[in-house]
């Protein structure tokens, strides 16, 4: 009994042998193969045909292959230079981690199924965090390459073995963050991609490809649907169902997300034109204008994609293929001068820019944080995101945002919030809603107690809703940088306006930067980087200047200010505080950076000719009733000689000094004196 035990469990072990043997013996599609079903051959036949034809036009063609190729796979399984096709065919689709298994049968089957098979196999374990079994195919694919000949593959295969070692090292020490699916009111079954953000977080734009697209076309070179823009709204702590932006935005060609200014305001759009340029559009009430053509010192004969612009508005960043760069696509700046016309670009350098390409620039509110994409530096593989931050004009070694944010596939076309709490970016992920899908992605503080069912939550995700996760928010990519937004109306109607909005820098007497409010809304919204004493003025027609100050050292943190802002028509009695004339202490004194408040001041009195104004002087209730009086009567008379000094005549002008009278603020605080310390202006005569 026990040898007739033994006899069978060998004779089991040995037919599964040749099952195994069986199983991967290399079957090719030849009709002696499938004599027994040579209908189904015949139909596997035409499949194969149909793919090949496809496949033999380049890679650009292979996901027309690739469905073709699947089935004729359900036919026979077992076709080493089939399953290499099909991993090819995924390597350059949206979903390259499924190239692995085909790629490992080809090669079981094959081991001679193709010379770079080796190469793939490594890219298959590359994309799949294998990185030992990935280094190992790359080195011995690099044993079968001729270093004369073979050069320009040579290093290719020895940047993937660094870009492994780099992926070791970062998936050591991975970064805390909740990773979301921003939900079905975005994303679809089909790709969303190039997510746009306002400042404050209150709107999202992206690219997609559906079949509401205007034109109803699709790319005969993708068979996917044509480009266009769609919006939505965070309200009530989700996001508003997506809208297609439709014309002028959207055409019936591709149209892509390309920027989008810190106040929502200014879209800039992606067009396939003179080999991929940038078109500006800027939002007017509710109506977005007709996209125009950007200057050619952005535009060029080549390749311009994405662009984004600084808190002042009057700089760029873009990124660019023009000769002279340092690689594939790079990154330029581009200022306005004072007279508004724009300056040459210049190429952000060799510490941001590599051989490799660059893309996806993002600078952040606070002027001098930039994060964007790239191939080279330590990228784990494919575009990897990094940092840099600009400090008295240098760049920092740009630094990996870390795993899991970055992969070994492409990441990019990342975008940050003010706040440093939240970014966003596209991603194929697990559990998605179709091919690409939009993703926010939560900084965790590593001293915040989050309570999670299971830790690797913190890495690979959490099923939190986003109203959560926002609340749960942490800044750790802190901006030093105010918010500050509102809504601008009349101050009679409570009708929004239309104003122009100037920032100030107080100490250089110059306008940094100028904005506008909407006209349907009145809502507006600046970015204050921290380090400025700023003031704020806020002008429309008819109505008197609104003035406000800022003082944010460098040590500021994030904040959010919402203010709204009531302007006054010019009507006798109306009156305002000018919160930026500054006095030395003690002393009736102006200071220098009064000036740019008070030539405000001359500039609307040289429009309404007929005005007449006095000149009102305040203190808080510190010091003598007597001596308050006396200086705060010489502070009102030292506005009015400078107004005379630059024009305007004495007899439309008077001053008063009210000393602690009439205060507007409680005396009980540093807070209230200072706002009771003021210089005013009221209309009079008109």
């Amino acid at each position: 009994m026990k040898k007739y035990a033994i006899s069978l469990i060998t004779l089991f072990m040995l037919q599964s042998s040749l099952f195994v043997l069986k199983a991967q013996v290399d079957v090719e599609f030849d009709k002696k193969n499938f004599k027994d079903d040579k209908r189904g051959y015949k139909n596997a036949m035409d499949s194969m045909q149909m793919g090949d034809a496809m496949y033999n036009q380049g890679s650009v063609f292979y996901h027309f292959a690739l469905p073709h190729y699947l089935a004729a796979d359900n036919f026979n399984p077992n076709s080493s230079t089939l399953n290499y096709k099909i991993g090819q065919c995924y390597l350059y689709s949206s979903f390259k981690t499924s190239a692995m298994p085909y790629f490992e049968k080809a090669y079981k089957l094959n081991p001679q199924v193709a010379p770079d098979i080796h190469y793939c196999l490594g890219r298959g374990y590359h994309l799949t965090m294998n990185w030992d079994k990935a280094e190992q195919e790359y080195n011995t694919y690099l044993q079968t390459l001729n270093p004369g000949k073979d050069a320009a593959k040579m290093k290719d295969v020895q940047k993937k073995i660094q870009e492994c070692e780099n992926g070791k090292e970062l998936v050591k020490n991975p970064i805390r963050v909740f990773i979301d699916n921003v939900g079905p009111s975005i994303n679809t079954e089909y790709p969303e991609y190039g997510p746009l953000i306002s400042a404050d977080e209150s709107e999202l734009i992206f690219t997609s490809r559906r079949p509401n697209t205007t034109g109803g076309q699709i790319d005969p070179g993708s068979g996917q649907y044509f480009e266009d823009l769609y919006i939505s709204y965070f309200k009530n702590g989700a996001w508003t169902p997506a809208q297609d932006m439709g014309p002028p935005v959207n055409t019936d060609d591709h149209d892509a997300t390309a920027g989008l200014s810190p106040d929502g305001q200014t879209l800039f759009i992606y067009r396939y034109k003179n080999g991929g340029d940038l078109f500006q559009t800027t939002l007017r009430g509710k109506t977005w204008t007709k996209p125009e053509h950007m200057n050619s010192k952005i535009n060029s004969p080549y390749h311009e994609s994405t662009i984004s612009m600084a808190p002042d508005g009057r700089t760029l960043y873009f990124i660019s293929d023009r000769p002279g760069g340092y690689g594939d696509r790079d990154i330029y700046m581009i200022t306005m001068d004072v007279k508004g016309k724009w300056t040459d670009p210049v190429n952000l350098g060799p510490t941001i820019n590599t051989e490799y390409g660059e893309e996806g620039a993002d600078i952040q509110a606070d002027g001098k944080t930039l994060y964007f994409s790239s191939q080279g530096h330590n990228s784990m593989g494919g575009y990897d995101i990094f940092k840099s931050v600009n400090e008295n004009g240098t760049w920092s070694q740009p630094e990996n945002i870390g795993y899991p944010v970055n992969s070994p596939d492409d990441d990019v076309f990342f975008v940050m919030a003010a706040s440093g709490k939240h970014g966003y970016y596209a991603s194929i992920r697990d559990g998605g809603y179709g091919e690409k899908d939009i993703y926010m992605i939560t900084f965790l503080g590593p001293e915040k107690p989050v309570a999670l069912s299971d830790e690797d939550n913190l890495l690979t995700g959490s099923s939190s809703s986003v109203a959560d996760v926002m609340a749960q928010a942490v800044a750790v990519h802190t901006t030093k940088t105010t918010l500050l937004k509102g809504i601008i109306y009349d101050s009679m109607s409570h009708a929004p306006l239309e104003a122009s909005i100037e920032l100030v820098d107080n100490e250089k007497n110059q306008v940094i930067a100028s904005f506008l409010s909407n006209s349907a809304t009145g809502k507006y919204l600046v970015t204050l980087p921290s380090g400025k004493n700023y003031g704020i003025a806020v002008k429309a027609e008819n109505y008197l200047f609104y003035s406000a100050n800022f003082n944010l050292p460098d040590t500021a943190s994030y904040q959010v200010i919402e203010k709204n802002i009531p302007l006054q028509s010019i009507n006798i009695g109306s009156r305002i505080v000018l919160r930026n004339v500054f006095f030395d202490y003690d002393k009736a004194t102006l200071r220098p950076e009064s000036t740019a408040e008070l030539d405000r001041l001359i500039a609307l009195l040289n429009q309404y000719t007929r005005l007449k104004i006095e000149i009102s002087g305040y203190t808080d209730n510190r010091g003598s009733q007597t001596y308050n009086q006396t200086l705060s009567e010489a502070r009102s008379k030292s506005v009015v000689d400078y107004l005379v000094a630059h024009g305007i005549a004495a007899a439309r002008l008077t001053y008063k000094g009210y000393g602690m009278g009439n205060p507007i603020a409680t005396n009980e605080t540093d807070e209230g004196r200072q706002l009771n310390r003021r210089t005013e202006f009221k209309i009079i005569g008109n």
